[in-house]
């Protein structure tokens, strides 16, 4: 096991104040899956990295976005939600007690969201956004608040574009039938992001990194009475999926063909796995406070949040000395 994988198992184990190593009583964790894309934790349940943890993952549907995932989660109806930061803050804000138990994607150089136009479009820069139509998957999650940054980093209201939802599978589509003028392709969809640009004629005005830099973009979320409930599963939850975050990392090629087997088993289309690029996530899937805090800080200036209302090591599970103060 790496350094940072051993990092997180520590801190995470420091936090629930475990002790031994004995197995957990047998969990069953039911989670909504996304449209071509799998999760870290059902990536571990494939490589048999719950095997010795007691802990079994149970998919009982789809998630359209993540709000609809956190909303299951406080409703009970499953046990792992998965959010982008903004919606995760927003959701404990409105006083869900969640905790943030590891960054379920990342961006960087390799991994992006990428607002994508026709060709021969006139849009060619953040500015020409305005009075746009765009496609994104869901409202008040990643896609949308990034919007609204793109659009305050060059001075126009956050509400200066048109977004409409549309679901992954469907985004070129929209795009190539004109219904649209962008399409968001999210981090999370580099899937059917790259099926797309291999049909040619499309065009990137900008990615998410062009206005957030190198962040992680959303987080598998726990409630935090099932934490105490089952300290140990917890701790296995984050560490065996943390495993699988390096695993995808190291092995990219493997980690596509597991990809598309389960979207084969599940009906979709294995051929999009080919364009799977990672997950985006440092090694060992650490966060790190500005993960959580830029949007806090975001959320403040917005009126969403009060100043102080919330801070990052409320939120995180893993608040380690190991993690970097930006």
């Amino acid at each position: 096991m790496n350094y940072h994988v051993k990092s997180v198992v520590t801190a995470t184990a420091l936090l629930f104040g475990l002790a031994g190593a004995a197995r957990a009583d047998d969990v069953t964790l039911r989670f909504l899956a996304s449209h071509g894309g799998v999760s870290a934790h059902e990536l571990a349940q494939e490589l048999g990295y719950f095997e010795e943890t007691g802990i079994t993952l149970e998919n009982v549907g789809y998630a359209g976005g993540g709000p609809e995932s956190l909303f299951a989660l406080a409703s009970g109806s499953v046990d792992i939600g998965g959010a982008a930061t903004s919606a995760v803050i927003n959701s404990i804000a409105s006083g869900n007690d969640f905790v943030a138990a590891y960054p379920t994607n990342g961006i960087n150089d390799e991994v992006q969201s990428k607002f994508t136009v026709l060709e021969g479009s006139t849009i060619h820069e953040i500015k020409d956004i305005a009075g746009k139509t765009i496609a994104v998957n869901t409202l008040g999650a990643h896609l949308d608040y990034t919007i609204r940054e793109a659009l305050h980093s060059v001075g126009l209201p956050q509400n200066a574009a048109n977004l409409v939802v549309v679901p992954g599978p469907q985004l070129e589509q929209v795009l190539r039938s004109g219904q649209v003028d962008i399409t968001a392709f999210g981090y999370w969809q580099t899937t059917f992001g790259g099926a797309a640009q291999k049909n040619g004629g499309l065009r990137v005005v900008f990615d998410d990194t062009d206005v957030l830099g190198d962040i992680a973009g959303g987080f598998t979320v726990l409630r935090r009475d099932w934490v105490d409930a089952h300290p140990k599963a917890a701790r296995d939850f984050v560490e065996q999926s943390a495993r699988a975050l390096d695993f995808a990392r190291e092995n990219p090629e493997e980690t596509r063909k597991i990809l598309a087997r389960v979207l084969e088993e599940r009906g979709e289309n294995p051929e999009v796995a080919q364009y799977f690029a990672g997950y985006g996530v440092r090694a060992g899937g650490l966060p790190v406070e500005r993960d959580i805090q830029f949007w806090i800080d975001v959320l403040v200036r917005e009126g969403a949040l009060a100043e102080g209302q919330l801070h990052a090591k409320d939120i995180l599970l893993v608040t380690s000395g190991q993690h970097a103060s930006n």
